[in-house]
């Protein structure tokens, strides 16, 4: 019996990123805070932390705010930290930097940014 050949072609995919800079994405952003500080605190840490979406030319859409919750191990040796959920919308060309100032940010020990289904 003749056996059947399959040739296998890749097509090259182009993405245009230039048209994607003016339009606003949606995303969910988790974040887990150190709590190491009073309550009042964490509340001008989470507005801080909210704050560098606006700079980043996003808009917030809501703000939950999960409370003190009990890690599931250590993160630098802490065993608690303070969940915020925040929706947004913003570019996607934007994330990037966002990102970044969150992992130096030494209040977060934790976060994701997750882009929603439109």
């Amino acid at each position: 019996m003749p056996r059947a050949t399959i040739s296998k072609r890749r097509r090259k995919e182009t993405v245009s990123v230039a048209g994607d800079a003016g339009q606003k994405r949606n995303y969910e952003l988790v974040m887990v805070l150190n709590t190491g500080s009073a309550e009042d605190k964490i509340e001008t840490k989470v507005d801080a932390l909210n704050q560098n979406i606006v700079d980043f030319g996003g808009e917030i859409s809501g703000v939950e705010q999960w409370g003190r919750r009990k890690l599931a191990y250590p993160i630098k040796n802490l065993t608690e930290g303070y969940y915020v959920l925040t929706r947004c919308k913003m570019s996607p060309s934007q994330t990037g930097g966002l990102e970044a100032k969150l992992r130096i940010s030494e209040d977060v020990l934790r976060h994701m940014l997750i882009k929603l289904d439109d």
